[in-house]
């Protein structure tokens, strides 16, 4: 399952990123932001508008928009 398909509210552990799909800088971004295999993220929220864009995730004590894209180059587990 890819962390795109994942429901406002819903938990998961991050179990691999695709980076070689992602542009260097977007995945450079994404790492420092703490999103990486391993990590545990929730959707808080997502947009209301056409493609559901962007995506709200709580890491820690953060939240993080990404986009669909993004999202969907991230393999996940449900917690």
């Amino acid at each position: 399952m890819t962390l795109d398909l994942l429901e406002p509210g819903q938990a998961a552990r991050i179990t691999a990123v695709h980076w070689d799909v992602l542009v260097e800088e977007e995945a450079c971004r994404l790492r420092a932001l703490g999103i990486d295999d391993g990590a545990k993220v929730r959707v808080a929220h997502r947009g209301v508008f056409g493609g559901r864009d962007p995506i709200a995730l709580a890491i820690g004590r953060m939240t993080v928009a990404v986009r669909r894209a993004h999202a969907a180059a991230m393999e996940v587990e449900l917690l």
